[in-house]
């Protein structure tokens, strides 16, 4: 035997309180039972029509007081209709029922979360009214939303260098390519820096290598204090670093490089009895129309960071 939804039961069944058939008192049983939150209401005036027993223990019974009381006044406690009402969806513009609505949302009076199918059926009076069927999926939405939590997470940390907490090379190089599309799209320009640390392996080998990690942690924070939130600075790997500069001039990205040499040159870090005064080398370079790939780019800018090497370290070079 097929058992019949009770949305179609609705149309057919009165379910006005003043003279309830046994029909009437069936369906109210089998309504009053769902756990789901089962409402009508007039299209126009808002006004609930039915409110089953889920509802009722939820968001109080209705019918209690003023007779026409307003969907949008029991449900969200609001003054006027809901920003985000369905109405307009479940009905045509020649005021024909459009078939069925499924949407989720956040409920402002209990804060739960609750999956609703709406849609337009005809009432006892032969109008088009509104019904509800809304099922609480908080615990669900909960998992989905700490899954989702986790993977961005993941995701972050996947793109950052856990020791400098910079980006990485792998984000380097995405965003980068990102960077370098949109520079070409707008005609803008774009500067990279490229820097590493002069004669690190003397420190590891001298010091160990925590106490490299320290230098490169504080290289990590001078970065991250100086650069602007639109530009990318990375640890590229090792003791190298990256800075990708986005509607940057000549000068401004050769400004930036300089003040980077000069705060490393003089910062100061102790590691247990020793004190280390890290520097590092140079290099800048700006996109130029060749410049079809980031690659080229950065091995331009590399060259120019390997001449100041050759010249001395601790020094600047702009790649012409």
């Amino acid at each position: 035997m097929t058992t019949r939804d009770p949305r179609h039961l609705i149309h057919a069944q009165s379910l006005d309180p003043a003279e309830p058939s046994l029909a009437t008192k069936a369906l109210r049983t089998i309504l009053d039972n769902l756990d789901a939150l089962v409402y009508v209401s007039d299209f126009d005036t808002h006004e609930i029509l039915y409110l089953n027993a889920y509802g009722s223990n939820v968001w109080g019974d209705f019918q209690k007081g003023q007779s026409a009381q307003k969907c949008w006044k029991v449900l969200q406690n609001s003054d006027g209709p809901c920003s985000f009402c369905t109405n307009s969806l479940l009905r045509n513009s020649h005021g024909e029922a459009t078939g069925p609505h499924v949407w989720e949302f956040q409920n402002e009076v209990d804060k739960r979360w609750y999956q609703c199918r709406d849609q337009a059926i005809e009432w006892t009076d032969g109008r088009l009214v509104r019904l509800e069927i809304a099922t609480d999926i908080t615990d669900r939405k909960h998992m989905e939303l700490a899954l989702q939590d986790a993977r961005h997470k993941a995701e972050a940390a996947s793109l950052q260098d856990e020791l400098t907490l910079l980006n990485n090379r792998r984000a380097f190089f995405q965003f980068g390519n990102q960077f370098l599309k949109q520079a070409r799209r707008r005609h803008t320009s774009m500067a990279a820096i490229m820097f590493d640390l002069d004669h690190f392996k003397q420190i590891n080998d001298s010091h160990g290598h925590e106490a490299g990690d320290a230098v490169l942690r504080q290289v990590g924070s001078v970065l991250l204090a100086k650069v602007r939130e639109s530009d990318i600075a990375a640890r590229i790997g090792g003791e190298e670093f990256g800075v990708l500069l986005p509607d940057t001039s000549q000068d401004q990205a050769m400004e930036l490089a300089e003040r980077l040499r000069v705060m490393l040159q003089e910062l100061q870090i102790r590691y247990r009895q020793a004190e280390l005064h890290p520097t590092a080398s140079f290099g800048v370079a700006m996109l130029s129309a060749d410049d079809d790939r980031l690659e080229a780019l950065l091995s331009r800018a590399d060259e120019a960071m390997y001449l100041s090497k050759a010249q001395g370290r601790n020094k600047v070079h702009l790649s012409l």
